[in-house]
Formats: structure tokens, C-alpha cells, sequence
């Protein structure tokens, strides 16, 4: 029997292949990281498996404790409504708890950080250089007041200035960005993508950094992405091994 809890990996899903490819390259890291522990990816829309389809196969080979780990940066409408709803309707002997979302975590800045030295800036560039944290978007303030905050907080580790800019449901956008850090005598501009994978959002992400000097790739399977991950796993399955012992 699997005396610790699987961990099953909430992914969003989307038409582009890029994205389950992007997903199964980090759940590969995961296992890499951790090879004693069972992972299993599920998809809330377009790819298979589906989460109901995966929580419906570990009930069936009598599996009893799940942590369900939102595939997501930050805490907005999918990790408030859609997972928890997907979640109620598992199987009734699953025991599932849902972990925190990965952001924000100093694991992630590390993991940003990492990307535009990859695109081809050096530390000597910090402090001439200006970075535009952009990410996917939300409606849910309490989102967009975390992007702001890990703007914030790297830019106080040494760069020229960090705006946050978004693809979509709320402004500025990466070009706008962009600029306005230029306008600010900036005098290289990077694009640091806050996304896990590749896909739409992301793409217009890449077509508003057209005027940046650099533009970073997603964090996709990055190792830091990665601990986060086990993190957030461990985290949560402190108080599932508790309920065990009792």
C-alpha cells in the first residue's frame, strides 16, 4: 500500500500542444526530484487525462490520500471555484486535500531570475537593465495585488526598475511596459514571462516584447518550479499523515 499521499498535478489545459508537453516535462522534474513518490497529471479542460478521470482510476486501484496541487502561480478564479468543484466530485473514498497555489515563493524569483540569464543578460546587466514581470492576468484583485508584490520585491534585488503588465483583464500590457521603462532611462529591457507554459496568453506576452531587448522564456520545468512544487506537496500532506496516526 502507498503510505504517502499521491500527488496529483491540476493542470489547466489547453488546445496548443505546447502546454501538456510543458506540464509532463515539470511532473517528469518532480518525479526526478522525488523518485519514491507517485505523480499523476490531470487536466481540467482540453487534454486528457481529465482530473475526474485520474481521482476516478487511483479510487478504483484503492488508493486512499491525494493531494491535489493547482498547477497555478496565483490564487484567482481556478483555485477559488474550478478545482475545489472538481475536487467535491471525486469518488467518496478519496481523501483529497488541495495545497496553495506555487506563487509566490523566493523558489519562483530564482526561477525567473534564472530565464532572462538563460535569454542572455548577466548579473553585470542589473542595474542598467529594466524588467517588465508579465503575466497572464486576472480579474481577481487579490492576483494582481501578487504581481505587483513580486515586482516589487525583484526589483530590490538590483535592477534598474521591475513593472508588472499583464495579457489580459487588466492593464498595462507588456508593450506599454516596455516602453514606460525605456521612458524611464532604462537602458536594456528584459521580458520575464510569470507563466508555467507555453499557450495563447503567452503568446501575445512574446508579441508585446517585440521593443525589449530580451525576451525570457516561461518557467515551464525550471528545477526551482520544480521544489515548489514538493514544497506545497509537503506542506499539505503534513496534516493528511496527522489524520492517519490518529
Amino acid at each position: 500500500m502507498h503510505n504517502k499521499p499521491v500527488l496529483l498535478v491540476v493542470a489547466h489545459g489547453s488546445r496548443d500542444p505546447r502546454h501538456a508537453a510543458t506540464v509532463h516535462a515539470l511532473v517528469g522534474r518532480v518525479r526526478s526530484l522525488r523518485p519514491g513518490l507517485r505523480v499523476e497529471t490531470g487536466f481540467l479542460d482540453f487534454n486528457i487525462p481529465s482530473v475526474h478521470g485520474v481521482l476516478e482510476s487511483l479510487a478504483a486501484e484503492g488508493v486512499r490520500d491525494v493531494v491535489a496541487l493547482p498547477l497555478l502561480l496565483t490564487r484567482a478564479f481556478h483555485a477559488k471555484a474550478d478545482i475545489p468543484a472538481v475536487l467535491r466530485d471525486a469518488p467518496p473514498r478519496l481523501r483529497i486535500r488541495q495545497a496553495e497555489v506555487l506563487g509566490p515563493s523566493p523558489l519562483l524569483l530564482t526561477a525567473l531570475e534564472r530565464r532572462v540569464y538563460e535569454a542572455g543578460l548577466t548579473p553585470a546587466d542589473k542595474p542598467s537593465t529594466g524588467v517588465v514581470l508579465a503575466s497572464a492576468g486576472s480579474t481577481d484583485p487579490e492576483a494582481i495585488a501578487v504581481i505587483a508584490d513580486i515586482a516589487r520585491e525583484w526589483w530590490h534585488t538590483g535592477w534598474c526598475a521591475v513593472r508588472p503588465a499583464f495579457a489580459s483583464a487588466a492593464l498595462p500590457r507588456t508593450e506599454d511596459a516596455v516602453r514606460e521603462l525605456r521612458a524611464m532611462g532604462c537602458s536594456k529591457v528584459a521580458v520575464a514571462p510569470y507563466v508555467l507554459a507555453p499557450g495563447f496568453l503567452p503568446d501575445r506576452i512574446a508579441r508585446g516584447a517585440a521593443e525589449a531587448d530580451v525576451l525570457a522564456d516561461v518557467l515551464g520545468p525550471a528545477p526551482e518550479v520544480a521544489r515548489v512544487l514538493l514544497e506545497r506537496y509537503d506542506t499539505a500532506r503534513v496534516p493528511a499523515l496527522a489524520a492517519v496516526g490518529a
